[in-house]
């Protein structure tokens, strides 16, 4: 009886999607790009990595007196909400609020990162921006979550995932180029504390327009809590998190991004060695985005069709010679260069990592495993930060060359682990049995 239901809701959804008109389609379509647009564009201004970034640095850096290390550890708590995004997306699958999987979450989930952020213009003391920041960065977490959803979700019914998958990547990295811009002309202008409330000002402003296009542009069917469906997707996570491949590939993106972060030790080499503007550091954070914009539209007109092995090893190689361009990093233009190819060659990196990630989710656990993946990334990226941060201070003397080179001999030392992935000739990986 159990089969025969799900064999008639699955003929039910392929019937629904085939009454889909192709000007149903592309009217579904154009809404859903506006959407997509602004929700991430809202998300590259709010991350604790846009807008607000620069002039935090610099506010607990002049005016605290704060170290690198110190910097990089109050920022890595920015880091915690998102390591729990496996855990929305079950909550948003199987708990609709007033009904609604999607729309009332990310309704309230906005609305906290605009109230977090607002309330930063109300204070300077350490203490009080973390708890404000952490509620505008869990809003913004749990937002990406459910964005990450509806994607998926609307991609598959109206066959256009990779055009909203572009959609997302071009957007975000527009608010990056903005942000970056905009962050470094705060702080060059106005007081550190002023142009910390100035940047949290307008971050808190951004996700009202992501409240408004969720209100009228996305329609869902209303849910209730489905415990059937809770069960079915959880064993099916279950029987995938006892398949040996599976921890291969987490231990691989773990690796992947643990690299000595040089984010911190970079802003602060360029600030006290090279004596760059804040204004101008902004401008080369911009080139950064620029970099992953052109690297985006490179893969979307002529590596789309490259295999995940052959992006994984193309991202490596450019990680590699990208970040040794630091080494050569002694003014403007060189700076630059060397912040354009690494925005680009971490770009690619999103890219065949992402797609990894993609391809060993399992069925019926495809948010929940996804998000598993990206939260191990960023576990990742967290330490590594700290990790860099801590060598540059205490171990390099405040010098960048050493940092640098190491950096690239752990991005290099996965051209050894790919193997493991155990790819094989007629696909790209082995896949699990769950897959099919």
């Amino acid at each position: 009886m159990n089969l025969r239901a799900r064999q008639f809701g699955l003929m039910t959804e392929i019937a629904a999607a085939q009454a889909l008109t192709p000007e149903t389609e592309r009217s579904g379509v154009r809404r859903l790009m506006v959407f997509f647009a602004v929700v991430y564009l809202a998300e590259g201004i709010c991350q604790s990595d846009g807008l607000i970034s620069q002039p935090l640095n610099f506010y607990l850096k002049q005016v605290h007196g704060w170290t690198a290390v110190q910097v990089t550890a109050f920022l890595t708590v920015f880091n915690l909400p998102w390591f729990f995004k496996p855990f929305y997306g079950i909550v948003s699958d199987f708990v609709p609020l007033f009904g609604y999987r999607r729309k009332s979450w990310m309704l309230a989930a906005n609305g906290a990162a605009a109230v977090g952020y607002v309330a930063v213009v109300t204070t300077g003391a350490p203490d009080m921006l973390l708890v404000l920041l952490l509620v505008a960065v869990y809003g913004m977490a749990i937002v990406s979550t459910l964005s990450g959803a509806i994607l998926v979700e609307a991609g598959q019914r109206l066959h256009a995932s990779s055009r909203f998958v572009n959609q997302q990547w071009l957007w975000f990295n527009v608010a990056a180029v903005a942000t970056s811009l905009v962050g470094g002309v705060l702080v060059q202008w106005f007081t550190p504390i002023n142009a910390l409330h100035a940047a949290a000002l307008m971050a808190g402003i951004s996700p009202l327009a992501a409240i408004v296009c969720t209100l009228t542009l996305i329609e869902e069917d209303k849910s209730s809590i489905s415990l059937a469906g809770m069960k079915a997707s959880l064993a099916s996570l279950s029987m995938a998190l006892k398949t040996p491949q599976l921890w291969v590939i987490g231990g691989f993106l773990f690796f992947f991004y643990f690299s000595p972060g040089l984010d911190t030790p970079l802003y602060f080499f360029m600030s006290d060695r090279l004596k760059f503007s804040q204004a101008y550091i902004g401008v080369l954070n911009s080139l950064n985005a620029v970099g992953g914009i052109a690297a985006a539209l490179i893969y979307a007109s002529y590596l789309h069709n490259v295999s995940t092995r052959s992006m994984l090893y193309l991202s490596i190689a450019a990680g590699v010679v990208a970040t040794l361009g630091f080494v050569l990093m002694l003014g403007p233009v060189t700076a630059a260069l060397a912040q354009f190819f690494y925005g680009a060659a971490s770009m690619w990196t999103l890219v065949a990592s992402l797609g990894l990630a993609a391809d060993y989710c399992p069925r019926r656990a495809e948010a929940f495993g996804f998000a598993a993946m990206v939260a191990i990334t960023n576990l990742a990226g967290a330490v590594a930060d700290n990790v860099g941060s801590w060598l540059y201070e205490h171990m390099f003397g405040g010098e960048i060359a050493p940092l640098v080179v190491v950096a690239a001999g752990f991005t290099a030392v996965n051209f050894v682990l790919v193997p493991l992935l155990r790819f094989n000739v007629r696909s790209d990986f082995a896949r699990p049995v769950w897959m099919g």
